[in-house]
């Protein structure tokens, strides 16, 4: 009887914590993005294939999240090949249509590659009057020096709309002039601190 009662505490306490952070996070105020149903749909025929309804769904779940008024805090799950990169690239599509910029963290430079070939894909190709392979970029430990400052720059005046990356995007002096998303990619993977540091790199970010 007494163990299941400190299990009991230690659950109920966590669960009490959870709901005190849910309750914190939904009183802040986060920038309306809205989202004009035509234009979204002619974004979607755009990808070289055909969205699935549960795809749909959650891509119809982040337009609401983004045009409440209040910060996104979504958890997006599926197994391998369920097409969750394709839902993260029409979240990245819709928030820099709105003059806003991305940023994608995953916890190794391989996972970050892949994401910035699979998006870079997505939204570039055939697709140059919205974005262009410069305003997408690469941000890895591996990066050179030269290129890292070009990025850094990029990010700070805006000319850079998408930045994925490893824990390079959280490291000093990376500064964006418009943060509003924050993408992690196997968020479990990354320490309290690496998340918080990325979401202050945005005001009230989604």
């Amino acid at each position: 009887a007494a163990r299941k009662r400190l299990a009991f505490d230690e659950i109920f306490f966590l669960q009490m914590g959870v709901l005190r952070q849910k309750r914190d996070w939904q009183s802040v105020t986060a920038r309306i993005f809205a989202v004009d149903e035509a234009w979204l749909k002619s974004r979607m025929d755009a990808l070289p294939f055909k969205l699935t309804s549960v795809q749909q769904k959650a891509v119809s779940d982040i337009v609401m999240d983004v045009g409440s008024g209040r910060p996104m805090n979504r958890l997006l799950q599926g197994d391998v090949g369920s097409g969750k990169t394709v839902v993260a690239a029409m979240a990245t599509d819709i928030i820099v249509h709105g003059n806003a910029q991305v940023a994608i963290m995953a916890p190794t430079s391989i996972l970050a590659e892949q994401h910035y070939r699979s998006i870079s894909k997505m939204l570039v190709s055939g697709q140059e009057e919205v974005f262009n392979a410069e305003q997408i970029r690469l941000l890895v430990g591996d990066t050179p020096e030269k290129e890292k400052e070009e990025i850094r720059t990029g990010l700070a005046d805006g000319s850079i709309k998408v930045v994925v990356g490893t824990h390079a995007l959280i490291e000093a002096p990376v500064q964006f002039q418009k943060l509003q998303l924050a993408i992690i990619d196997e968020q479990h993977r990354f320490g309290v601190e690496q998340r918080s540091a990325l979401r202050e790199k945005g005001e009230n970010l989604h």
